[in-house]
């Protein structure tokens, strides 16, 4: 091997960061890691894999990883809760990085980022699985694993855009990626995608973000909302989930051929 390559673990998505660079994204609810093949042959930054309102578990993980392998796509997990199992195995199964729901407070952040960094910096147990080809690249992905997997929190309630300045001061914190939905819920306002107040939140949370180097990210709705939020200034877009792009697809044409009409869905 030539001894000049560098073979130590890069993350796809902090490089884009690093060169000030837009994140275009696919939210993942589908097993088949077809979905992933698609999306990095399309040429999208990332994708993340949804386990705490899907059906995925820890196989469609690294199936989904090993869709991606060598794409440039990095592959994101919403893990269901912030637990050291959960951050350890998805990372170890290859995810470039974890969001973590319903963060709240700084201290929950920084238990976060314990889960998913190694010591000194925090408790993750080193085990050869995947991420570090069975313990045969381990010394590579050690290397630089902790500065370039990411724990990005969700911010999803009232409780958090509250803490926000607190929980953006937490260091290491490479992005902060925003649930208007469940922020909405949080306000009294269910089904709602952003309800009165919301969008002003976000936004304001965002500037504080981006005073601190720290990329947000958002979902967009639909092609209009995906460039409006570019212009707004989020470096992290998801311009859709597997089956939501299915259902913005199909239902204009079923409403032409059949009359059929359905419910708005966000994305």
């Amino acid at each position: 091997m030539n001894s000049s390559v560098d073979t130590r673990y890069h993350n796809p998505l902090r490089q884009l960061w690093r060169e000030n660079r837009g994140a275009y994204g696919l939210w993942v609810t589908l097993p088949t890691p077809a979905v992933t093949e698609i999306a990095a042959e399309l040429g999208l930054d990332w994708v993340c894999l949804d386990l705490e309102h899907s059906a995925l578990d820890y196989k469609d993980v690294a199936n989904h990883a090993r869709a991606a392998k060598g794409s440039g796509t990095a592959v994101l997990a919403r893990v269901p809760a912030t637990t050291p199992d959960y951050l350890k195995r998805c990372l170890d199964m290859g995810v470039d990085g974890v969001l973590l729901p319903l963060v709240n407070s700084a201290e929950e952040m920084r238990t976060g980022l314990r889960y998913g960094k190694y010591p000194p910096q925090g408790i993750r147990g080193i085990g050869g699985e995947r991420a570090l080809r069975w313990g045969l690249r381990m010394d590579e992905y050690l290397a630089t694993a902790n500065e370039e997997t990411m724990v990005i929190p969700l911010i999803e309630t009232v409780h958090a855009i509250e803490a926000a300045a607190d929980i953006l001061a937490v260091p290491d914190l490479p992005a902060i990626f925003f649930g208007p939905a469940d922020l909405s819920a949080s306000h009294g306002c269910l089904g709602q995608w952003e309800s009165p107040g919301v969008a002003e939140e976000i936004l304001k949370v965002r500037e504080m973000a981006q005073a601190r180097g720290i990329v947000s990210g958002i979902m967009a709705m639909d092609d209009a909302d995906a460039l409006k939020r570019r212009d707004q200034g989020f470096g992290m877009i998801g311009l859709g989930s597997d089956f939501g792009l299915l259902i913005r697809s199909v239902k204009p044409v079923l409403k032409e051929l059949k009359g059929t009409t359905f419910m708005r869905r966000w994305f």
